[in-house]
């Protein structure tokens, strides 16, 4: 697919998602460990990451703050990951529950971040 191509398929799409966090190392361990994220440091107060998909940054430079948009990632097995966020230091704030598009649970990063796991019924 061409450079132009690529950009229109990405028109009106997420294209990257930036979180202030409290702790950078913490964050990095937190999602490499529960997610398989990459990273790339940017200097003391920001690392890029890579989910294989979607590209984000977690910089210290702002106050981290409450509430924003849910995030909602997929996985294929909600309890193994529900585990991992558990023995990641992740707090869960709703267990699994169902709802018409399948089943999925919320819990806070690290840094009070408020995310949500989802997989079909």
């Amino acid at each position: 697919m061409s450079s132009a191509s690529q950009q229109a398929a990405q028109h009106h799409r997420i294209d990257y998602i930036e979180f202030n966090v409290t702790d950078l190392a913490a964050t990095k361990r937190f999602y490499s460990t529960v997610f398989g994220w990459s990273f790339e440091d940017y200097g003391p107060a920001y690392s890029a990451f890579n989910d294989g998909r979607l590209s984000g940054g977690f910089t210290t430079d702002g106050a981290v703050t409450p509430g924003g948009p849910l995030i909602v990632l997929y996985s294929r097995d909600l309890e193994a990951t529900l585990d991992r966020v558990r023995k990641a230091g992740g707090v869960i704030t709703k267990n699994i529950f169902s709802f018409p598009g399948g089943r999925r649970f919320e819990f806070t990063d690290p840094s009070g971040h408020r995310l949500a796991v989802w997989t079909e019924p």
